[in-house]
């Protein structure tokens, strides 16, 4: 993990969550790296790293987090072999 790494990772999220609509709109053209789903898996990482009062603490963000990308994302069945990494990969956003 590098410097800044879960607070660029929140801003990813805050960011997309601050978009208009009832949906998370995907991008144009896929970004590696700079995803949110790729936020997701750098705080899933970071989780793992944290000791146990931090990573409560984190776990308590990445919790509704979670529940407010799942409102606003749709299941995406083609998806199944992404689960493997994190069921933040199985989900689909408007285009």
């Amino acid at each position: 993990m590098w410097p800044n790494a879960v607070a660029d990772a929140l801003s990813r999220f805050e960011w997309a969550f601050e978009q208009p609509g009832r949906y998370l709109n995907a991008s144009e053209a896929y970004s590696p790296g700079i995803e949110v789903e790729d936020a997701r898996d750098d705080l899933e990482q970071a989780m793992r790293l944290l000791p146990a009062g931090a990573k409560r603490d984190l776990g308590r963000l990445v919790t509704r987090i979670d529940e407010e990308f799942e409102r606003r994302t749709l299941p995406e069945p083609n998806n199944a072999e992404w689960a493997m990494t994190g069921w933040w990969w199985t989900r689909m956003r408007e285009r």
